[in-house]
């Protein structure tokens, strides 16, 4: 699933986003900067498809293509830790500055915590807090370093051990994409909730009922008709059916047409007999 969208610059300290995030107290100063109006993703197009990552990311780089405007002052996409995704972004979003998904680094740093201090400790927020301000402060190398000793201690446990390795490899991996202190100052989002928030309801919500069988086929049509509904091309969409039917039976375009580039944002959607 991709989904692509233009957003008005943030400028954030990554104190601000810790804070935030884990909830903690605020300084005035801190709330006096959150009562500003967060910008909100505009101009969102959202596809699901079934046919694998190459033909939704060939899919995803023809219509930023399209979407390409002066106004468009930087481009970064957004995405996991994958190795086989991170290759395929840059093979096909030449260009575009890839960004670890902050929630999916989080994530890891979570099974450090939960597993040297358990999960019902009053101490893990806190431990949480900080090396999570480490990492949005350009410090995950310390963090590396860090987790890379703690794995000499003696009497570790074998789950700690795995842990440790396993996030101590995530970020040394994924490195080149973890440059927070730069993304922060200028202001891009470090979070794929928007891709996070559509694969819950564009797919999930409607794919997954009590009770539900799938073809490929069936879901890739309904997916497809799901993405001209929740892009607000429904209207559009039926205008270019009624143009293309006019235009088989009759050998000329209707006058009143207006949406000759849906053809390019949706080339593989069934026409109407």
């Amino acid at each position: 699933m991709t989904s692509a969208y233009t957003i008005a610059p943030l400028i954030r300290t990554p104190q601000e986003v810790v804070n935030s995030f884990f909830d903690l107290p605020k300084s005035e100063f801190d709330i006096e900067r959150q009562k500003r109006e967060r910008p909100k993703p505009q101009n969102k197009h959202t596809w699901a498809t079934l046919d694998g990552k190459d033909e939704a990311l060939a899919r995803l780089a023809k219509y930023l293509r399209l979407l390409e405007c002066d106004h468009i002052q930087e481009r970064m996409a957004l995405c996991d830790g994958c190795e086989a995704l991170q290759s395929r972004l840059q093979l096909y979003l030449d260009g575009f500055t890839l960004v670890l998904d902050f929630i999916h680094a989080s994530e890891y740093l979570w099974k450090v915590a939960n597993a040297l201090l358990g999960e019902t400790n009053p101490g893990r927020i806190p431990w949480m807090a900080q090396k999570t301000l480490l990492m949005l402060s350009g410090k995950t190398d310390q963090l590396i370093t860090e987790f890379r000793l703690m794995t000499k201690t003696e009497n570790i446990s074998d789950n700690l051990l795995t842990q440790l390795n396993a996030t101590a490899n995530y970020f040394e991996r994924n490195l080149p994409y973890m440059d927070y202190p730069t993304y922060l100052a200028k202001g891009w989002p470090i979070a794929s909730g928007v891709i996070e928030g559509a694969c819950r309801h564009f797919v999930k919500d409607r794919c997954e009922l009590s009770g539900m069988r799938w073809s490929q086929t069936g879901a890739e049509g309904l997916l497809r008709m799901r993405a001209v509904a929740e892009n607000d091309d429904w209207s559009d969409y039926h205008a270019f059916l009624r143009q293309q039917r006019h235009l088989r039976l009759y050998g000329k375009r209707l006058d009143q047409f207006r949406c000759t580039e849906l053809s390019a944002i949706y080339p593989t959607l069934p026409l109407a007999a």
